[in-house]
């Protein structure tokens, strides 16, 4: 399932992650963030993935599409 930019930057959010954090735990450029989040370009499949990883490994599970719409929300911890 790929990333949105909403969910992109719901996920960042909720973490507190600015997008240069992000972009550091990706291992992408700042740029390709912005430019993903505000809609000018899709990142190239290998950088989307990155992102998608920095953010599941900080602690956010992706939703998919249901009829109700793709979502983000934070991983259950255990106790």
């Amino acid at each position: 399932m790929p990333v949105t930019a909403a969910q992109c930057r719901g996920a960042r959010a909720m973490l507190g992650f600015s997008q240069t954090q992000l972009a550091e735990a990706a291992s992408v450029s700042r740029q390709t963030v912005v430019d993903f989040e505000r809609g000018a370009r899709t990142p190239y499949p290998n950088n989307l993935d990155a992102i998608r990883t920095a953010l599941e490994a900080a602690g956010v599970e992706f939703i998919a599409e249901n009829g109700s719409g793709a979502g983000v929300r934070l991983r259950k911890t255990s106790a």
